[in-house]
């Protein structure tokens, strides 16, 4: 073969992969409503990284430690406390139950969000940005802009603090997204709240959460937490020809202080616990809460954000809607003095969502190396 023929051969390829490229930005829902069966190898992972479907589904089914949130607002309150460290330490996750969040408020969030991805792709694309800052993303993956393999995952991030700034940008398609996100992230928030506050107790910061006055030396980190971040992620994952091929979204953990995760009732959501990846069965009308980067770095290691990751279906699309909360964007998180003495050396640098921001667009996310970052050696 000529060297002009390879040549052309190898442009040909080279503007082939630019297309296909493009097309894979624009999301799975779009690759999906052009018609595929089988997955483009931008999403193939190497052997290894790949999920592994036992053929007794049973096998890898798993229960996590159950918080009755009416408990922890009741006379049984210690008790509930030393179950919720227990489960911050030991797993990293917990369901919560009787969480006082209206169904229909739920039930809306859901199918709002489901809305949203049968737009047409015109009118999802319409709210597509590369500005990890915007007050509303729509996008692909894990981080389309550095994701070597692109996962099975498409979303839409919310901004959700303050709500009157965000609310303008927030789509208007379909109509009753902006009311039924805004109900959502209410209520999710104070939820956040309560257990933020039953979390520094049950880490020995405040005795019982009515000790917890203005002359608390916690007092500021209640404050902090009335006015922290939320973001709002309604992750959509399409059913997949091939899920063994793929996953939904890769192993990570999150960055935040606590995650609340409202799933469907199609399994998808793994934990990694004593080595092995467990599918978490889900729980109708409850959360699953985890314990994020923030909050191990707060605690100086005694809670640990665990990685976890998203299977994909091939039968079913799966919608799950993840609210993320941490101090506000221009706090700086630190181990807390009162968690750090000779037998517990401060184990962390200090790190604010700047430097998370920073550390993501430069970098592959994998499993937990924005948090490995920002160990003290």
């Amino acid at each position: 073969m000529s060297p002009a023929i390879v040549l052309e051969v190898q442009t040909h390829y080279k503007e082939e992969e630019l297309l296909e490229s493009h097309e894979f930005h624009k999301g799975v829902q779009h690759l999906c409503e052009r018609g595929i069966t089988k997955v483009p190898r931008k999403y193939i992972l190497p052997a290894l990284d790949r999920p592994l479907f036992p053929k007794k589904d049973g096998a890898t089914n798993f229960k996590l430690p159950i918080i009755d949130f009416a408990q922890l607002q009741g006379p049984d309150r210690i008790h509930a406390l030393k179950s919720l460290s227990k489960a911050c330490e030991e797993y990293g996750f917990f369901q919560l139950i009787n969480h006082g969040i209206a169904c229909q408020s739920i039930l809306d969030m859901i199918e709002a969000g489901r809305k949203f991805f049968e737009l047409s792709f015109e009118e999802r694309s319409k709210y597509m940005s590369k500005d990890m800052r915007a007050p509303v993303r729509y996008g692909t993956s894990f981080n389309q802009n550095k994701d070597r393999v692109f996962c099975w995952r498409d979303f839409l991030k919310l901004d959700c603090h303050p709500l009157s700034d965000v609310l303008p940008y927030w789509p208007s398609s379909p109509t009753e997204l902006r009311q039924a996100a805004v109900n959502y992230s209410k209520e999710t928030n104070f939820l956040y709240i309560m257990v933020a506050r039953a979390i520094l107790e049950s880490l020995g910061l405040a005795e019982t959460t009515k000790d917890i006055d203005e002359n608390d030396g916690d007092d500021h980190i209640i404050k902090e937490f009335q006015d922290g971040s939320q973001l709002l992620v309604v992750n959509c994952y399409p059913s997949c020809p091939e899920p063994d091929l793929t996953l939904g979204i890769p192993p990570h953990s999150d960055y935040g202080f606590l995650t609340l995760l409202l799933q469907d009732e199609v399994k998808g959501l793994q934990i990694q616990h004593e080595g092995r990846w467990v599918t978490v069965e889900p729980i109708p009308n409850s959360f699953v809460i985890n314990v994020g980067d923030h909050l191990e770095i707060f605690s100086n290691g005694r809670y640990r954000s665990v990685l976890h990751r998203v299977l994909v279906n091939p039968l079913k699309s799966r919608i799950s809607i993840a609210s993320l909360h941490s101090l506000p964007f221009g706090s700086m998180v630190r181990p807390s003095p009162k968690l750090i003495d000779d037998a517990n050396p401060r184990r962390y640098k200090d790190t604010d969502f700047a430097s998370f921001i920073e550390y993501i667009a430069s970098h592959e996310h994998r499993s937990k190396n924005f948090l490995d970052s920002r160990r003290l050696t």
